[in-house]
């Protein structure tokens, strides 16, 4: 089996899907229908963003930029900060729609005290 970093963009996005369909399969269809583009999304998403994050730590956030060759060089934000920020941002957004869909481990019915524990409990001997 190839390792992660060896795999072609497409081979990652169709792994991140399986990854995410497994987590959601117990959806009911219906439901699962409406997620489907998320999934989707959210995968390619997530490899784009990972591409560009090996990007940035390599060439940073920030480069040398001029308008032209007579003109003295200045610092600028990058493209690719700029789209990554973006990106991650709808990436975010997606993951947290998402985020509903996963089957919540029911909370726990706390019981309502009627007083008379806490009333023996903190009498004075």
């Amino acid at each position: 089996m190839a390792k992660y970093d060896e795999l072609s963009k497409d081979e990652k996005i169709k792994k991140e899907i399986r990854r995410l369909n497994r987590i959601y399969k117990n959806i009911p269809k219906n439901e699962k229908a409406v997620i489907e583009g998320l999934i989707r999304r959210a995968a390619y998403m997530r490899v784009t963003l990972e591409e560009m994050e090996e990007d940035l730590n390599t060439n940073g956030y920030i480069e040398m930029f001029t308008q032209s060759k007579d003109l003295e060089p200045y610092e600028r934000e990058r493209p690719v900060a700029r789209l990554y920020n973006t990106l991650n941002k709808n990436y975010q957004t997606i993951m947290k729609q998402l985020a509903e869909f996963v089957e919540k481990e029911p909370t726990p019915v706390k019981e309502q005290s009627d007083g008379f524990n806490e009333f023996v409990n903190g009498r004075p001997e």
